[in-house]
């Protein structure tokens, strides 16, 4: 008995160096690599027990009206739809470029209107916790165009800008809702392309209802996402990026694959339009709330079994981008997130 309870200190004495020091290191390794992973999993939990106490939260959020200085109560993404489409631009220390993309996408809505008077608009401007003037230049534009048509959220400090655009769908009023950046990369008149997609998709859905099924639906009743892409304009990037650039972004590009599959080439262009009640099934599943929650859109849209279209749309490089290279890193990590999270089935897809 007393020699079953040699330490493992005597054990290895017995053993050659070389091979006391290897078992020594896979040991270490082993408990490292188990330490990581369980950390990792207590992440991917306590996201998950986030995004319950967000769901069954009552939403207090306001927006500010500067010309009567009230309060006005956000709606809600379960209410019925107010306007016809809702334009959501998330902003994060965008003072300078915000203005020229504001003033050039109310343009737009507001030939539009004078021309449709059944399309009605709204402009949610959503303040990621901005550091400089990005709020004052935005509440500039609510007291031009008043705070039926462009509201401003202030999120209070910086959350990510997949936070931006989940709670600017969440308490949009529109029967279409498009996300587009502040920076106006994307102009603004490919909406156009994208509403028309919207139209024909639901347009197929509708004629495959059984006759008995064929009661008139609202556009906003019919769950679609139509994605804009930039795939058509990749030999030219590839072309003036730099090569680690492109191997990197290549890189990311087969991850992607790997997490959400084919289908969608382009998944981090900032234009996308849903209509309501797709917008509602995504927006209140999504976990993410930084780089990639796009490809989390993705991922959800195949497992709600929401139609998807990719449509071409024109795109400009804007100087002042915030991404880096270190946010390939972080964007690798969320869809690492995104596969064990809903592969393990910690996270819960809602339908």
């Amino acid at each position: 008995m007393a020699g079953a309870a040699w330490p493992l200190s005597a054990a290895s004495a017995l053993l050659p160096a070389p091979l006391s020091l290897t078992l020594l290191l896979g040991s270490l390794v082993v408990v490292l690599a188990l330490g990581v992973a369980a950390v990792f999993l207590e992440h991917i939990r306590k996201i998950g027990c986030m995004h319950s106490i967000e769901r069954s939260a009552v939403s207090d959020a306001f927006f500010e009206d500067p010309g009567s200085l009230k309060k006005v109560p956000c709606p809600s993404i379960f209410d019925p739809a107010e306007k016809y489409i809702s334009l959501i631009v998330p902003a994060y220390n965008e003072e300078c470029r915000l203005p020229e993309a504001l003033t050039e996408t109310l343009n737009y809505l507001k030939q539009r209107s004078s021309a449709d008077k059944s399309f009605t608009y709204e402009v949610l401007i959503v303040d990621d916790g901005s550091t400089d003037r990005t709020s004052k230049v935005a509440f500039e534009y609510v007291k031009k165009h008043n705070i039926d048509n462009v509201r401003v959220l202030l999120l209070g400090r910086n959350h990510g800008k997949g936070e931006a655009v989940r709670k600017g769908m969440l308490h949009s009023r529109g029967e279409l809702l498009l996300m587009l950046d502040a920076d106006g990369a994307t102009k603004v008149t490919d909406l156009a392309k994208l509403e028309a997609e919207v139209r024909a998709l639901a347009g197929k859905a509708k004629s495959s209802l059984a006759p008995s099924a064929s009661s008139p639906q609202r556009l906003s009743d019919v769950e679609i996402a139509v994605f804009g892409s930039r795939a058509h304009l990749e030999k030219q990037a590839l072309a003036t990026r730099k090569w680690y650039r492109n191997f990197l972004m290549k890189g990311f590009h087969l991850v992607v694959l790997l997490t959400a599959g084919p289908g969608i080439r382009d998944t981090q262009c900032g234009f996308k339009m849903f209509t309501r009640s797709a917008a509602r099934k995504l927006f209140t599943n999504i976990r993410l709330k930084r780089w990639c929650f796009d490809v989390e859109i993705v991922y959800l849209c195949k497992h709600l079994r929401i139609p998807m279209a990719e449509v071409s749309v024109s795109w400009t490089e804007i100087p002042g981008s915030k991404v880096r290279m270190t946010s390939i890193l972080h964007m690798v990590f969320e869809l690492l997130l995104i596969r064990v999270g809903y592969g393990l089935g910690i996270w819960k897809i809602y339908s």
